[in-house]
């Protein structure tokens, strides 16, 4: 779907103060029906993102994170069934997966005297029933199943729609009779970073050649191509 730049802007204005919750993405649904709920899931995703890093620091000084944790601890001393780290994050406009990272990182250096790894803090987050404290695991999991930006639910979901994308892209290229090499053959030719196809013969398209093709299975904002090109796009042109 393509979206002329007053479209995008207009629904990224909207996106302002608004929290990162499936509700919201509901209430965005039915401002802009004409649009679908992945092109506004999408936006929705990479502008609260943007914020995220903007207001990222403010967050992981010493005095908010001990604020936020003993918040926690007098909220489920209160009523430990409660979403407390979920209102929690949502009053401090955080995502409430980064949140819940915070309070069990936190948790886990007070009971073990000694930071935890990135790596146990990960397994624990995929898979909070490895939490030692079941009030915790429960807060983390709501965190988790409510955050619609961040975490790893979000994370699998977006390496399902991209791998998906790829495998629809290769079925096309199929279709249309096009050799190409992909990512994985690339690699076994010695190559270190690749685009997802390679064109082993060049294709013209409204006037241009195409070498190469890239898949990107999310909205394309100004920002992100331009992170793209940097990051990627120009070493491929270069080559």
């Amino acid at each position: 779907m393509i979206l002329t730049k007053a479209q995008y802007e207009e629904i990224a204005q909207c996106l302002v103060a608004v929290p990162p919750t499936r509700q919201s993405l509901r209430k965005l649904k039915q401002m802009f029906p004409s649009q679908s709920q992945s092109t506004l899931l999408s936006i929705f995703s990479q502008e609260y993102q943007k914020h995220i890093k903007r207001t990222h620091a403010k967050h992981h000084t010493v005095e908010a994170i001990e604020t936020y944790y003993q918040r926690y601890l007098s909220g489920v001393m209160k009523d430990g069934t409660a979403p407390v780290l979920l209102e929690l994050a949502n009053e401090v406009d955080y995502a409430p997966s980064l949140m819940a990272r915070i309070i069990l990182e936190r948790f886990l250096q007070e009971r073990e005297e000694s930071p935890p790894s990135k790596s146990v803090i990960n397994s624990m987050l995929r898979d909070p029933s490895q939490i030692p404290d079941g009030v915790l695991a429960n807060q983390v999991y709501q965190c988790i199943v409510n955050d619609c930006c961040y975490g790893p639910l979000v994370g699998c979901i977006k390496h399902a729609i991209g791998h998906e994308h790829e495998v629809l892209l290769r079925d096309l290229l199929l279709e249309r009779n096009l050799s190409f090499l992909d990512e994985d053959q690339l690699r076994a030719k010695g190559y270190d970073k690749t685009p997802d196809f390679i064109l082993e013969v060049p294709v013209a398209l409204e006037g241009h050649i195409i070498h190469w093709i890239e898949s990107k299975a999310s909205f394309g904002d100004e920002c992100s191509h331009q992170a793209y090109l940097h990051d990627q796009f120009w070493s491929y042109w270069n080559r």
